[in-house]
């Protein structure tokens, strides 16, 4: 894969982006905690401002990856990320913390172009039979900066301060743009067409996940995967507080064995991408996380428990493995974009409804409870992917037929 100077490109190009990102979330956390005395509000809205994007600008910016040229919309997404830093970094020097929250909506925001158009340049320059292995390089790529990014955005911010880091941030902004300028010039048929106005081709990018029974089956499973994920997303600390009777700095070490876990899964994958269908991964991994989220809800015993969390975590990658690959490989060129910008917000937004009423839920039934219901939601998404696993054949629909 890596004899492929696209791929080539842009893993290193990600590893540079998956390092400003860490340093970004991490450092402007721990200073904003500080600078409001852990004010809960201002803490929340940097989630708010990371995630919010992805629901306002998702279809946007997966249009937009449709209409111009993969290469130059990266580099510019970048260059600019790099460009709002040093604004903010002059800004926070001024002494106006909140700009702080801007630099990360900013990122955030032109995120949301440049992802949909490296989906866009692996459709048009990765043959099929690897692209399976790809996504299992990006996804160990994103299992390993979960481990040590944390720690990394944490020790650059402890020992050098917010305008180091923002320097640093805005380094590797700039960095990954350079590393791209490397990519080939954009051919011209990589742009999508433009006679169109943008509700219209976002209206057409709806009817053509519609009309594609592949796309409509895992846009049902990335919402019931969404919601169950979002049930238990804030309730890991409550099963190390009440079922295993440990202090909630424990968490982190259970945490250590899904991201290597995860590591060890996407490795996996690699290595034996060609022999498995997508099908077949997605419907392992919901499979095994419906498994290990009900065990982990039921389980008292603390070494049961790190041993269910790291094999749900060797199984997290064949879902997201397994659901790109459908993508890339059921979505035609001039729809990639738009497609991505329809089922991020999809599984995002049902997490955040599941994160919203997981609280709730815990009171009004049990952890176990919910733990239990989150594993049956694993479930059916499973089972919304039967038809799936029986068709062999790819089915994409054509733009003719969307007229």
């Amino acid at each position: 894969m890596f004899r492929n100077k696209y791929v080539r490109t842009v893993v290193m190009s990600r590893v540079l982006l998956q390092l400003g990102v860490w340093v970004r979330n991490f450092a402007i956390l721990l200073y904003v905690t500080e600078i409001t005395n852990n004010d809960p509000f201002y803490v929340s809205l940097i989630s708010v401002v990371e995630f919010a994007p992805i629901f306002l600008f998702a279809i946007v910016g997966g249009t937009f990856a449709d209409r111009w040229r993969p290469k130059k919309t990266m580099i510019w997404s970048d260059a600019l990320s790099a460009l709002s830093v040093l604004v903010v970094l002059l800004v926070v020097m001024g002494g106006s913390w909140k700009a702080l929250l801007l630099a990360t909506f900013v990122s955030a925001v032109l995120s949301q172009f440049s992802q949909p158009s490296a989906m866009k340049l692996f459709k048009q320059h990765v043959p099929e039979a690897q692209l399976q292995g790809v996504m299992a390089m990006f996804q160990s790529l994103t299992a390993f900066f979960m481990v040590i990014g944390p720690v990394l955005g944490a020790f650059i911010y402890q020992h050098y301060g917010i305008e180091v880091s923002l320097i640093i941030m805005a380094g590797m902004f700039a960095g990954s743009a350079l590393i791209l300028s490397l990519l080939p010039k954009d051919s011209a048929e990589t742009a999508g067409h433009k006679q169109t106005g943008i509700y219209a081709e976002v209206k057409a990018g709806l009817s053509y996940v519609r009309t594609s029974k592949v796309l409509k089956n895992l846009g049902a499973a990335f919402a019931f995967g969404g919601l169950a994920a979002g049930l238990i997303q804030p309730l890991g600390v409550f099963v190390i507080i009440e079922n295993l009777g440990k202090d909630r700095s424990f968490l982190q070490w259970v945490m250590m064995a899904n991201g290597a876990a995860m590591l060890l899964g996407g490795a996996l994958i690699m290595g034996i991408g060609r022999k498995v269908k997508p099908q077949m991964l997605l419907a392992a991994g919901l499979l095994a996380s419906a498994a290990g989220t009900i065990g982990v809800g039921w389980s008292h015993d603390t070494v049961l428990t790190i041993l269910l969390q790291t094999v749900s975590g060797f199984f997290a990658p064949f879902i997201h493995i397994g659901i790109n690959t459908l993508i890339l490989q059921n979505t035609e060129t001039a729809y990639m974009g738009r497609v991505g910008g329809i089922m991020g917000p999809m599984f995002m937004g049902f997490m955040v409804i599941g994160m919203t009423f997981a609280g709730y839920l815990k009171e009004a039934f049990s952890l176990f409870g919910v733990f239990a219901g989150s594993g049956v939601l694993f479930l059916i998404a499973m089972l919304v992917l039967l038809p799936l696993l029986r068709n062999r054949n790819k089915q994409t629909p054509q733009p003719s037929s969307l007229a």
